[in-house]
């Protein structure tokens, strides 16, 4: 299939690798689909870029939102569940219940509902990509919340590849990329306490570190190649064959 007849689905478009995915889709000709909770004005000058404004955690209205934003739709090429949050970092026991529960919400449970919905409304789909990441594969100081919501959606991915066999499935994580969230951790002073984000403000600092569009240009890459991996696979790109 060429790629101006596919057809994507992205969350989390509004800034990040959301938006240098569907970026990067949208100029290869393909018809995109963006949810997120604000618009992106630059997006919003593709004719082929199609959005809906809505807050993914709030699930019974989401849900209803995405069911009559997929209308008509019969078919969907890839559908990236790539909306995220990093909470704080700070030691698990400082963490309350409540900002786990915020952190779960948006990455782990808004993909369930997104999934769900979908997998009703939509007749064919072809691929299920979760955006996860390495920190989902052990823990390190400070990363709780947020390690454990990716470590909870690479199962929840796995699951639905046992019980969906015609999607194929995969959690990928995307390596580093110079977002917003690495803004956040360059502020960190602690590093003694917290040495995981000494590596990746050095990453940084010596601009080895992708931007948004390069980083979409390695993401899109591995995606295309995802599907001989087995469904409900991890993957990383820094290690893909």
């Amino acid at each position: 299939m060429m790629d101006a007849d596919k057809k994507i689905l992205i969350t989390g478009t509004s800034s990040g690798l959301g938006f240098g995915l569907a970026k990067k889709y949208l100029e290869k000709g393909c018809t995109v689909f963006g949810i997120s909770r604000r618009e992106n004005k630059e997006l919003n000058s593709f004719t082929n870029f199609h959005f809906l404004k809505q807050d993914l955690s709030r699930y019974d209205e989401a849900s209803k939102a995405i069911f009559e934003f997929t209308e008509g739709i019969e078919n969907l090429d890839v559908v990236i569940l790539n909306a995220g949050v990093l909470n704080r970092l700070k030691d698990v026991r400082e963490t309350s219940i409540d900002e786990f529960k915020r952190v779960m919400d948006v990455n782990v449970w808004a993909n369930k509902m997104v999934v769900d919905t979908l997998t009703e409304k939509v007749k064919n789909i072809g691929q299920i990509i979760g955006i996860s990441s390495g920190s989902s594969q052990g823990a390190a100081r400070g990363w709780n919340a947020y390690s454990i919501s990716k470590a909870s959606l690479n199962l929840l991915l796995n699951h639905y590849a046992l019980e969906l066999p015609h999607i194929h499935f995969c959690a990928l994580a995307p390596g580093l990329i110079d977002t917003a969230m690495q803004d956040y951790l360059f502020t960190i002073t602690d590093l003694d306490k917290f040495p995981a984000v000494k590596k990746l403000q050095d990453a940084k600092r010596s601009g080895i570190m992708p931007d948004i569009h390069q980083g979409a240009e390695i993401v899109t890459k591995a995606i295309s190649r995802l599907t001989k991996y087995e469904s409900g696979s991890y993957v990383d790109v820094r290690t893909m064959d």
